[in-house]
């Protein structure tokens, strides 16, 4: 896995917003209103789609060069980055909604005692899967 990723950028002004496309990564389309959104939705965009590509083990492609890239009327090319260690960090202690189910008696007592249930979860887990590798403070 790369560190770094650079793929064009194909931006496209209308009247109502920006679409982007990216002729490498087909399927990752942001959009924007301004210029400034629009390159922090491509770079979030492009990751978020190389970092899928990554875990479902997709070969990714090089780069098209610039003056092989087909662009229509209005179109503006862009180059955008990524710096994927940090996109990847970010994936690995994103948080996920767990429903659970306890007894009244008991979510009571801990409401009282103003108990934070996720953080309790989460240790409790941590402590019955013997890991530590990502134990909450």
């Amino acid at each position: 896995m790369k560190k770094r990723y650079e793929f064009i950028a194909v931006f496209n002004y209308a009247d109502d917003g920006i679409s982007i496309e990216f002729p490498d990564l087909p399927g990752c389309l942001p959009c924007a209103d301004t210029t400034d959104e629009a390159i922090k939705n491509a770079k979030e965009a492009m990751g978020l789609h190389l970092f899928g590509m990554e875990k479902d083990g997709d070969e990714i492609p090089n780069p098209t060069p610039l003056e092989k890239i087909h662009l229509e009327k209005g179109d503006i090319p862009i180059l955008i980055d990524v710096f994927m260690p940090t996109v990847r960090d970010r994936m690995k202690t994103r948080f996920v909604k767990k429903t659970l189910s306890l007894p009244a008696w008991l979510a009571d007592q801990a409401d009282a005692e103003g108990v934070n249930f996720s953080k309790v979860f989460q240790n409790a887990l941590i402590e019955y899967l013997d890991t530590q590798s990502h134990k909450t403070a």
